[in-house]
């Protein structure tokens, strides 16, 4: 190995974070480790530009769902990795009075969709052409998302929340290391799908910096005109014309038609715990209370933090909620939920019935998910509280890294391929090798099923928490550990995010651990009960962006160091 490959790969093991299981939670061994701590208000975000942006915007007066606005916008311009205008997402909000929401802006299928569009003559999947391209997007939701927020509980007007961000589209923004080697990986297919003059078809380094003048000028007409300048105006005509002649079939009657739906939030009590997150089409809420309300009856602090005997009940626990999920949700305009029923304590004390401590429990004997859906891991979360008490959680995406990797050039941002998390076919894999079920079928105007987990916390009657983090199917289970992490160990809000991770979805039937994090002892002692354990595969398990109240009244942010997440606040 020659000196200059040999110093790129010692700069690249620097930059992984490494984690280790322990039995005992960082607080028993240390000083807590603490967060960001602020007086009044906090946004924690991907990006740091992002989240002094939301913060700059409740600075002027604004709520947070001004900061919202501006922080979504802001995570589009300096992290098209998931940051997007033309992706979608959802949001949970718990008002200072108490009241609690959600809003689902989720893209949708064009009108022109078919239950049958990504098979062959001969009805097989057709490789591609659900991940890549014009064909493989969904109708975005983002901007009638935050606007549909905004203009109901916002302060400012959006001229005002957007001027910033505009401004930062302008005069660019620096390339990080991590960064530059995501765009370097993906400037082929870029350049594949867009040809080879396409804005991230260059090659970008770190320390350069990105000024997109075309988004900029996207931002200040939507700006000036409103959420109908892109659905409707200008904006909506570029888009489609893009679109169509590269192949898709997103029309300007779809654009025009595409509303977001406020949406009653998931709410379940686990002990003296009251948790509020995202309801179907995203599937984040049902299967977070499926598995917290299961292995509430067991004593998890007695067990110590990430045991044997504690990664053994959440498995267990995940294994039947990710079982029922991929059997029974999807979109509540097109599908018959039984919600109450899923989160029905008898029916859960039923499903853990065949738990046995000594052994592990096939995937192959729990009964229902007979099919599996999965998405990408390529998604964004922040999380914001304002000085009047207001809480946001928010989930956004374009589904896989880049989307389907589609540039509009004339407009500045990447297009989603959100089309692949439905199921192209039945009982036949995805991209991500994960088998689709039949109430995620295709049809128009249906809103594709997800894991995305924008997730609030009340503890006594109080906000606790807000938190929720990319990481496709592992969402769940990474927001649900963070949860325990904070309440049955006590670890304050950045040890709840930083401690290490484990997830099982069901199928495959294994367990999923962070690399450089399993212990020789927890692997045999899993191992003796017949688990079967993906060891050292996975770098990550979601990044989670979390804010905790403390009992004084201050904020703590729990910003990830997985990935270069950052908290602000005043």
């Amino acid at each position: 190995m020659n000196k200059q490959v040999y110093t790129r790969v010692a700069a690249l093991l620097l930059s992984i974070p490494i984690l280790v299981f322990s039995c005992q939670s960082p607080s028993e061994e240390k000083e807590p480790k603490r967060g960001l701590i602020a007086e009044k208000a906090m946004v924690v975000s991907a990006r740091g530009e992002a989240s002094r942006i939301g913060i700059e915007i409740m600075k002027k007066g604004g709520n947070a769902f001004d900061a919202m606005m501006a922080t979504e916008m802001a995570l589009a311009v300096t992290f098209p990795f998931a940051g997007n205008l033309g992706g979608g997402g959802f949001a949970v909000y718990r008002l200072a009075n108490g009241e609690i929401g959600s809003i689902d802006y989720r893209e949708k299928a064009p009108g022109a969709a078919h239950r049958d569009m990504y098979l062959d003559e001969n009805g097989d999947v057709i490789p591609g052409l659900s991940t890549k391209g014009a064909l493989a997007s969904g109708v975005p939701g983002t901007i009638a998302g935050i606007f549909e927020a905004q203009s109901k509980f916002g302060k400012l007007e959006p001229k005002e929340i957007l001027q910033p961000v505009i401004d930062l589209a302008r005069n660019g923004f620096v390339v990080s290391t991590q960064q530059a080697g995501r765009l370097q990986s993906i400037r082929e297919v870029v350049r594949e799908v867009n040809g080879e003059n396409t804005f991230y078809g260059k090659e970008w380094n770190a320390g350069d910096t990105i000024k997109n003048i075309a988004l900029a000028e996207t931002l200040e007409r939507i700006a000036s005109n409103g959420r109908d300048e892109f659905y409707q105006g200008e904006t909506a005509k570029i888009l489609v014309d893009h679109m169509q002649k590269m192949g898709g079939i997103i029309t300007e009657e779809d654009l025009a038609a595409y509303e977001a739906a406020w949406r009653e939030p998931i709410v379940f009590d686990y002990k003296e715990l009251r948790v509020i997150s995202m309801a179907p089409p995203s599937s984040g809420g049902v299967t977070i209370g499926q598995i917290l309300k299961m292995v509430e009856p067991y004593d998890l602090q007695a067990m110590g933090h990430n045991s044997a005997d504690y990664v053994q009940v959440l498995t267990e626990a995940m294994r039947r909620a990710y079982a029922d999920r991929n059997y029974y949700l999807g979109d509540p305009d097109f599908v018959d939920i039984p919600i109450d029923e899923l989160l029905d304590d008898d029916y859960l004390k039923e499903r853990m019935g065949s738990f046995n401590p000594e052994m592990a429990t096939l995937s192959a004997d729990i009964a229902e998910g007979k099919v599996l859906f999965a998405e990408s891991m390529e998604t964004t979360h922040y999380s914001i509280m304002d000085e009047e008490g207001n809480a946001l959680a928010v989930t956004t995406t374009l589904n896989g890294a880049y989307g389907s990797k589609v540039y509009l050039d004339e407009l500045g941002f990447f297009m989603n391929n959100e089309m692949d998390d439905f199921s192209s076919k039945t009982g036949v894999p995805n991209m991500f090798g994960l088998i689709g079920a039949e109430a995620n079928s295709i049809a128009p105007g249906k809103r594709m099923l997800s894991s995305m987990t924008p997730t609030l916390v009340e503890r006594d009657g109080k906000l606790w928490m807000i938190l929720g983090t990319p990481g496709g199917s592992t969402i769940i289970t990474a927001v649900a550990q963070t949860i325990l992490n904070a309440y049955e160990f006590d670890m304050t809000m950045q040890e709840a995010v930083e401690a290490p991770r484990f997830h099982h979805q069901w199928l495959p039937d294994q367990i999923l651990f962070e690399e450089n994090t399993l212990d020789s002892a927890l692997l045999k002692a899993l191992s003796a009960k017949n688990y079967l354990i993906n060891e050292g595969r996975t770098p990550i398990i979601g990044s989670v962006d979390a804010i905790m109240l403390l009992p004084d009244g201050k904020l703590e942010g729990g910003a990830d160091p997985r990935r270069e997440n950052e908290a602000a606040g005043y």
